[in-house]
């Protein structure tokens, strides 16, 4: 039973003086608009109009109801005027965290591009190596990289990245370039000792892949830490890629091992807890990620020749020679 309608003919009816008018006003026949009113008046049980031949008059009873209905309508529109507006005009304050990696290099350079599109929102950003629920943690959406152990969330893809072995050109005229993984016995690696598994680099062997364990003079307990060691041509390091695609073309950082390299790539994930209603904020920003990152525009890759005369220009003036420019 449609309530709202019945309602809604009878406030029109008495606004406009007849059922013809109201029927224009709501695009209906004037019997659909005069059956709603005669099916309002038989649930209440009162008469609300007095109906002749020529117009309709509204009774007490009628005009008492009148008013408090008139100002349920009036309310029901300005409730979804405003879930309107919230939807398509997004405001409050955003809580979002993310990996320091992705953080720091692809989401807050997308920061002012965001607040553009949505200055009624406040972002609150967090951005943290330290996993967390999102739920836990009061966070509105969190951004997490690689598999989810955790049913109490739900996700949507992003994007996808890669980890990938590098290194200074200073480093490889100093050391020379590794042609084999297993020639990183024999160099300075680098790696993130917050994963375990991080310190094992997996590379193809054939049809199979197989993991080098790698050794080296310095270990850290993040990725951007590990970035600058290797800029700074201390060792061989494995990066994200989202953090080291202006380090590549730029030719700050050198790919290598690629002959080698097993691409497998990490999925970066959008979450928020279960049961927690879509508000249009987060929606708007997992959109906007979606969008900005879906494509992974971080990812450079080095035309081949230009990648290996570099290298081995650089391992050439470590053991002495030439290469043709």
């Amino acid at each position: 039973m449609d309530r709202t309608a019945e309602m809604a003919a009878f406030v029109r009816t008495v606004q406009s003086g007849g059922f013809t008018a109201a029927a224009r006003a709501m695009e209906l026949t004037p019997s659909a608009v005069s059956k709603l009113v005669a099916r309002l008046e038989d649930r209440l049980g009162v008469r609300l109009l007095q109906r002749t031949t020529r117009r309709i008059e509204i009774t007490p009873e009628g005009d008492a109801f009148f008013h408090r209905a008139r100002d349920i309508l009036a309310a029901l529109d300005e409730a979804e005027a405003e879930v309107t507006t919230a939807r398509d005009n997004p405001s409050g304050r955003l809580r979002l965290v993310s990996g320091a990696a992705f953080g720091a290099h692809q989401l807050t350079p997308a920061v002012p591009a965001f607040l553009a599109l949505y200055p009624k929102i406040t972002l609150d950003l967090t951005l943290t190596d330290v996993r967390a629920r999102s739920r836990e943690e009061n966070f509105d959406l969190a951004i997490r990289v690689g598999p989810l152990d955790d049913s109490s969330v739900v996700a949507r893809r992003i994007c996808s990245l890669e980890r990938l072995v590098v290194a200074s050109p200073a480093y490889l005229e100093t050391h020379g370039c590794p042609q084999h993984p297993d020639e990183l016995s024999q160099h300075r690696c680098l790696w993130n000792s917050s994963l375990p598994a991080l310190r094992d680099w997996p590379f193809k062997d054939g049809e199979s892949v197989r993991s080098v364990r790698v050794v080296g003079p310095v270990v850290v307990n993040n990725n951007e830490t590990l970035r600058n060691l290797a800029l700074a041509g201390v060792g061989i390091a494995r990066l994200p890629d989202v953090m080291i695609g202006d380090d590549l073309r730029s030719g700050r950082l050198l790919r290598i091992l690629d002959d080698h390299a097993h691409h497998e790539p990490v999925t970066v994930f959008a979450t928020y807890a279960s049961g927690r209603n879509l508000s249009p904020k987060v929606r708007v920003m997992i959109d906007f990620l979606t969008e900005r990152f879906g494509s992974a525009p971080w990812r450079w890759r080095a035309p081949a020749a230009d990648a290996d005369r570099r290298i081995a220009s650089a391992d050439l003036r470590t053991h002495g020679g030439s290469v043709a420019a």
